[in-house]
């Protein structure tokens, strides 16, 4: 068994005009079809035609993960640029309105719609995806359960939804607001092991919950598609640099699990009671949260999380040729996740006198030229 799992990841653009800095409502055939040929065979439509998805191939390395989607961004944002657009990278776009987007009409997307209304009608949202895999005879929901505490911490590294309907909302990651409407979305349910989650889904597959094949929308799942672990709670990253921290930072994790002799024995109830309380700091607060990782109530912040983090994975790390990622967390950290750069940027287009709309629009702009890279 490799010490380095293998690992893919899924990014969700918006389309964006450069003049309104609006999100596109409906690009039309020809610009989807020239975003098409620009991603290649990782292409994949969202919910809503202004947005678009790209599925990596599998990686060995995080070099591979940053070469891949450089040129992806790349790519679409020259062919964007040729008609007056951008590529936003965000969990949620600024200025979108979600009454105004316009749904993609597939048939998995049209039941989305047609089940879900105004819950599925609201998600316009762009999420971070990372799947690492699991090898064969290790039982992935036992790895996701000693990974699952460590999700908030994912969170309010990526958090970049301070804005909705442009509006400040208050949150860090409003993305995990909207997310929250869905059911089997967030916090996973606590299942013991692989046998008990497929008795799960089994149930609700026969009540007719969810279709066959199909599977909960939550935060960290097993994937139904592929022998992997996918993290699905982060925002998307404006600054590809930090995707690929995150997913290396989630890989460590998993690797760690992987070579545990008993992962997630420690995982249970109050645990599970605290990884939801974390996860509201992290969604609220960000970086600024204050976290609770034992019975004790000791109260910590994330830069004291990650150093008891740093203490327990450092080993693995350094196996799997990622000894660096804990530095650069501390420095995402330390010069602030996208949320915070966002509310800086409007802070300092405010004390230059721009009005409501002009501040929102620099936001828009910071996030274009990040996503840019």
């Amino acid at each position: 068994m490799s010490l380095a799992p293998r690992f893919g990841i899924e990014e969700e653009y918006f389309l964006t005009d450069l003049t309104t800095r609006q999100m596109l409502a409906e690009p039309g055939a020809e610009l989807l079809s020239a975003c098409r040929e620009a991603i290649g065979e990782g292409f994949a439509y969202e919910m809503f035609q202004g947005q678009i998805e790209v599925a990596s191939p599998v990686f060995t390395q995080a070099s591979e993960a940053a070469d891949f989607l450089g040129g992806v961004r790349e790519r679409l944002n020259r062919v964007l640029a040729e008609r007056g657009l951008g590529l936003l990278c965000a969990g949620s776009h600024p200025l979108a309105r979600w009454r105004e987007q316009h749904a993609t009409r597939l048939p998995h997307f049209d039941q989305l719609f047609q089940e879900y209304r105004s819950v599925a009608q609201r998600s316009v949202l762009s999420g971070l995806h990372v799947h690492v895999e699991i090898p064969a005879g290790i039982d992935r929901m036992a790895v996701l359960n000693e990974v699952a505490p460590w999700l908030p911490l994912l969170l309010l590294l990526s958090c970049s939804s301070p804005y909705w309907e442009g509006m400040d909302s208050g949150f860090m990651s409003y993305r995990q607001v909207v997310c929250d409407g869905w059911p089997r979305m967030g916090i996973p349910e606590y299942f013991q092991n692989d046998s008990e989650y497929q008795r799960y889904l089994a149930l609700l597959r026969r009540t007719g919950a969810i279709e066959d094949g199909g599977n909960g929308w939550w935060g960290i799942r097993p994937a139904s598609r592929f022998p992997t672990l996918e993290l699905r709670m982060t925002d998307a990253c404006p600054r590809l640099a930090d995707t690929v921290l995150l997913a290396t930072l989630f890989r460590v994790m998993v690797a760690f699990a992987i070579s545990s002799a008993n992962p997630g024995a420690g995982y249970d109830a109050t645990a599970r009671w605290l990884l939801k309380e974390n996860q509201w700091q992290a969604k609220r607060h960000g970086i600024e949260g204050r976290f609770v990782i034992d019975a004790g109530g000791e109260v910590i912040s994330a830069e004291q999380w990650l150093e008891q983090l740093r203490s327990v994975l450092a080993p693995t790390a350094a196996l799997i040729g990622e000894p660096g990622v804990y530095d650069a967390v501390q420095a995402l950290l330390l010069s602030g996740n996208s949320a915070r750069r966002q509310l800086d940027c409007h802070a300092r287009a405010m004390a230059q006198g721009a009005d409501a709309q002009r501040c929102l629009e620099r936001v828009v702009d910071h996030l274009l030229q990040e996503s840019r890279g």
